[in-house]
């Protein structure tokens, strides 16, 4: 009977350790494509999500994902959340659109995502960090039947344009100026390839820079382009400039599309005034090198100070270098002077001054303190004014301390002290024993 005791005992031990027991948390993340192979321009949707047990206290921010040969556009988060085996999971969907724009194997990389989710039965969020693994996308190229300078992926294509000027007047020498814009959804301002402009007889072309843009919903993407063409006619008569087609693939119907801008027929007159066409065509060369020379400022890498990033990154480095070189200089000298300075403090010098400054001003009693003590840091035999001026100072200096020192030991004030004197007496001190040879002199 003991001995089921025990084991009764040992058994409601156990049922209430496994009762505290507690599942761990289970948190993931998945990447997910829309598609696995994709056309030049077309774009595949990406999902990210992360999954986990518990529930998120922080959202997600995965920032700007780049993506070696694609453009990358971030859209929208999603929540969502499923149930397995009685347990509800909850999960943080992040959405992009990659778009190739090199006919080469793209790869979405390895993410390392960073997120707050408290553990089961707690409610404090801790960081958490999951790991994804990359997803490659076989990029298909264009067909051949499709020109590489026309090639556009896009859900649908306007264009439209208008005309600065009178077409129904020009002459020799005028400018007309054509705007065209197409404005393309499902895809992105630099997947939009520039307009090729036939050459025309006896036109002469200057384009002006494109303008781009994107504009992004949080369920769409579109994307426009508008170019500028200024013609310059330089002979009368009739100008035809030919129809122009704009191509764009639809790969969801698998569809080639076109729009098509009508040939447009011109009549041009003699101008009196042959000049002009002369005066126009180099106004509008400068205009054209201005920009020209815009666009090369501006396709230079960023520049801090003036400088390319490297060379600024190179500068500073030396920068630094050359910073702390000083700081180590300054460092040194600084405890050099501070050595100098400790030296001076305690030397004889420094206690003559002393006695100079006292003489100048100070009480008789102060100026007596600080004679004696620059005569202690001396090497006298005697440390005492009278054995100084009879040693080293003038009969003059020698009557000035005998006057001095009976004033004080009398109590009196003697206002009497030539500091010359004892000047000329401190250098006599300082050079003794320095011998003097003909034709020179110690300074």
């Amino acid at each position: 009977m003991q001995g089921i005791g025990k084991i009764c005992t040992w058994g409601m031990i156990l049922l209430v350790f496994s009762s505290l027991k507690v599942q761990g948390q289970n948190l993931w993340a998945d990447v997910s494509v829309d598609r696995n192979s994709t056309y030049l321009g077309q774009p595949v949707e990406v999902s990210i999500t992360v999954y986990t047990s518990t529930w998120f206290t922080k959202g997600l921010d995965l920032g700007n994902i780049k993506v070696e040969g694609a453009f990358t556009v971030y859209f929208r988060p999603v929540t969502t959340s499923f149930n397995k085996e009685g347990q509800t999971y909850a999960g943080v969907k992040q959405i992009y659109h990659v778009f190739p724009y090199t006919d080469k194997d793209i790869t979405f990389p390895v993410l390392d995502i960073e997120v707050e989710s408290p553990a089961p039965g707690d409610y404090k969020g801790k960081k958490h960090t999951v790991k994804t693994t990359p997803k490659p996308i076989k990029v298909k190229p264009i067909p051949s039947k499709f020109s590489e300078n026309d090639w556009l992926v896009a859900d649908g294509l306007s264009v439209t344009e208008r005309w600065s000027g009178d077409r129904a007047g020009v002459k020799v020498g005028d400018v007309l100026v054509r705007t065209i814009s197409r404005n393309a959804a499902g895809t992105l301002s630099e997947l939009i390839p520039p307009i090729i402009w036939d050459s025309v007889a006896n036109v002469g072309f200057y384009p002006s820079r494109s303008e781009v843009e994107n504009n992004k919903t949080k369920t769409s993407i579109s994307a426009s382009r508008t170019e500028n063409m200024r013609y310059l006619f330089e002979r009368e008569g009739e100008v035809i400039l030919p129809e122009m087609v704009f191509t764009w693939y639809n790969p969801y119907r698998n569809q080639l599309y076109k729009r098509t801008l009508k040939e447009v027929k011109i009549e041009v007159q003699p101008n009196p005034d042959l000049g002009v066409l002369t005066s126009v065509r180099d106004s509008l060369a400068l205009q054209q090198q201005e920009q020209v020379e815009e666009a090369a400022e501006e396709d230079k890498p960023w520049l801090i100070l003036g400088m390319a990033p490297e060379k600024f990154a190179l500068v500073l480095v030396l920068g630094v270098l050359m910073l702390l070189m000083l700081l180590k200089l300054m460092s040194t000298g600084i405890r050099s002077w501070k050595k100098k300075r400790a030296a001076y403090l305690v030397s004889e010098e420094y206690h003559f001054n002393e006695f100079k400054k006292a003489s100048k001003g100070s009480s008789e009693k102060e100026t007596a303190a600080k004679l004696y003590r620059w005569l202690d840091a001396m090497d006298l035999e005697v440390p005492c004014a009278g054995f100084f001026a009879s040693n080293y100072g003038s009969p003059a200096l020698q009557r000035q301390v005998a006057t001095m020192e009976a004033n004080w030991n009398n109590g009196k004030q003697f206002a009497g002290l030539d500091l010359a004197e004892w000047s000329v007496a401190r250098q006599k001190y300082l050079q003794r024993g320095v011998k003097v040879e003909s034709g020179w002199i110690n300074p």
